[in-house]
């Protein structure tokens, strides 16, 4: 699959991290890291930013995490507007690498607390899409 079956919109069908997509349908969340200084990178990228490098390795990550902030988005753009409200949050992963996304919807705007634990988690879209979110640590949702 490529990058044209991510997200509720996709503006590019292919890149050079396309495998992305491939490991979401296998039930993985993964990262890039550079085999030279071993950074690591989410969203994946295809060369190293710090040492400019292009020898990368993929690695899943530790889904795992602790939410660090978030904004409820009450007027979605462009493709969202039928989704409003919903939570973006940005989520500490067991790894040290921060993630953007959604919050499972199904966890209220009252309940949302800074340090939650959380875990990330592919997740089925209609139109044979995939995409990731945020759910509860114990959450059972199916993938």
């Amino acid at each position: 699959m490529d990058l044209a079956h991510f997200g509720i919109i996709s503006f590019t069908s292919e890149a050079r991290i396309s495998k992305f997509v491939d490991y979401l349908e296998k039930g993985k969340i993964m990262a890039t890291q550079c085999r030279v200084c071993g950074a690591k990178y989410f969203p994946p990228q295809a060369e190293c930013s710090k040492c400019l490098g292009s020898q990368i390795e993929w690695f899943e990550l530790n889904p795992d995490g602790r939410l660090l902030t978030y904004t409820v988005v009450r007027y979605g753009p462009a493709g969202f507007e039928n989704r409003s409200p919903y939570v973006i949050a940005i989520v500490e992963l067991g790894d040290g690498l921060r993630m953007l996304g959604h919050l499972d919807h199904r966890i209220t705007e009252q309940e949302v607390r800074i340090g939650m634990k959380l875990k990330v988690a592919p997740i089925r879209l209609d139109g044979d899409r995939i995409t990731y979110e945020f759910q509860r640590e114990d959450s059972n949702r199916d993938t």
